[in-house]
């Protein structure tokens, strides 16, 4: 379990290794004149988009501007809060239905707090006419209405331009690997030696790496990728190896949709009397519709979950390949690894595939992350990756 916050960091400790951005936030939260109406937070994967934007969001709702401890923030942080309202998308993408929904809401003064806050994770995956119809809020704000988006990059490809010109963009870094060590060490209890191994190896990510602490099964899945480079000597092993991958990621998808599907649908049908009698009937029978919409989302989300997971062992076996490069580049200077537990097999990889080799493997595996977002299918785009990373005879 982890440490409760402590009151002089209040909802700001959330936020890992971005004092600037803290800053930056604290200073709105405390002066009028330095709010405005939409916020952007952007970052890469493990940053603490969300986290940042959430204890903004406690922070502008608490009279002490986010002592972590009173109602307000505790509400907020855990997702009850009457007048914040997240979005956190659970299939491939936030439809304009769901956002409608959120700019009614938001156009109300708000009930309890001092602000209307709308919160969307991932704003990245916005159909563009939901992105319209956030627009169309932004253009023309109510006064007590606050907008927070979160994205990976200002990129066309994730936000809109309209939508970036129309936001204040708050830029946050991936947090320094000791400070993502001190959080795994004092809030959750993690030996020293295990949390340092887990913050290399998740690259600062703080979700992985918490994960990689907590988790044999994740440790071991990330060595199974990190294995895959230099076991790539044949055609067979190149398709046998895409098979692992796509098979690993499936069944992780299929793992943590199952503890969700299930507890989702009987909540559904006893909402709508399924198994009562009398009056219920009826009502059940009416349901079909409603189990038939919730079983679309739940596919939705599980195709979500195995991209995610296949997209994460892309990203690791990208940073092995990054470190053979630079291995073969820097000379005499030890540089930086994304993957420092793995070197001796990054130095052999450098050794057979050259700076150049693992050049194009970079850019063979940014090929498959876009096939797969294109809806390539997963067996036959980590194939064709897997062939293309194949060892020189």
């Amino acid at each position: 379990m982890s440490a409760p916050v402590s009151p002089a960091e209040g909802v700001w400790a959330r936020v890992i290794g971005q004092p600037a951005v803290v800053a930056e936030l604290r200073a709105a939260v405390a002066d009028p004149a330095a709010m405005t109406h939409a916020w952007l937070f952007t970052g890469p994967p493990g940053s603490g988009r969300s986290v940042a934007a959430r204890a903004f969001a406690a922070a502008l709702q608490c009279a002490e501007g986010g002592d972590g401890t009173c109602h307000a923030c505790r509400t907020v942080l855990a997702g009850t809060h009457a007048d914040v309202q997240t979005v956190v998308p659970e299939g491939l993408s936030i439809g304009v239905a769901e956002v409608r929904q959120l700019v009614r809401i938001a156009g109300r003064a708000p009930s309890q707090g001092r602000w209307q806050v709308v919160l969307v994770e991932d704003a990245d995956r916005m159909t563009e006419q939901a992105s319209n119809t956030v627009l169309k809020m932004l253009e023309e704000p109510p006064s007590r209405t606050v907008f927070l988006l979160c994205a990976p990059s200002l990129h066309p490809d994730d936000v809109p331009v309209t939508i970036r010109s129309r936001c204040r963009v708050v830029g946050l870094r991936t947090p320094p690997v000791e400070a993502v060590a001190d959080v795994l060490v004092e809030r959750d209890g993690v030996d020293p030696a295990l949390a340092a191994w887990s913050a290399a190896a998740s690259g600062g990510h703080v979700g992985r790496a918490r994960r990689l602490a907590r988790d044999e099964v994740a440790r071991m899945a990330r060595k199974a990728v990190l294995d895959v480079p230099l076991s790539l000597v044949s055609l067979a092993a190149c398709l046998d190896a895409a098979d692992d991958l796509v098979t690993a990621a499936q069944e992780e998808a299929d793992e943590a949709a199952g503890s969700l599907d299930g507890a989702e649908t009987e909540a559904v049908k006893a909402s709508l009397g399924y198994g009562a009698r009398g009056p219920g009937v009826s009502a059940a029978s009416r349901g079909a519709g409603v189990l038939k919409e919730l079983e679309k989302r739940q596919k939705s989300r599980a195709t979500r979950l195995g991209r995610d997971s296949l997209d994460r062992a892309l990203v690791d076996l990208a940073g092995f390949y990054r470190d053979a490069l630079v291995l073969d580049s820097a000379g005499g200077a030890p540089p930086m690894l994304m993957h420092p537990d793995r070197r001796a097999d990054s130095e052999e990889l450098a050794r057979r595939v050259g700076a150049e080799g693992a050049l194009r493997r970079i850019d063979a595996i940014l090929a498959c992350r876009v096939a797969l977002e294109q809806n390539v299918k997963p067996r036959i785009a980590l194939e064709a990756l897997t062939v293309a990373l194949r060892l020189p005879a």
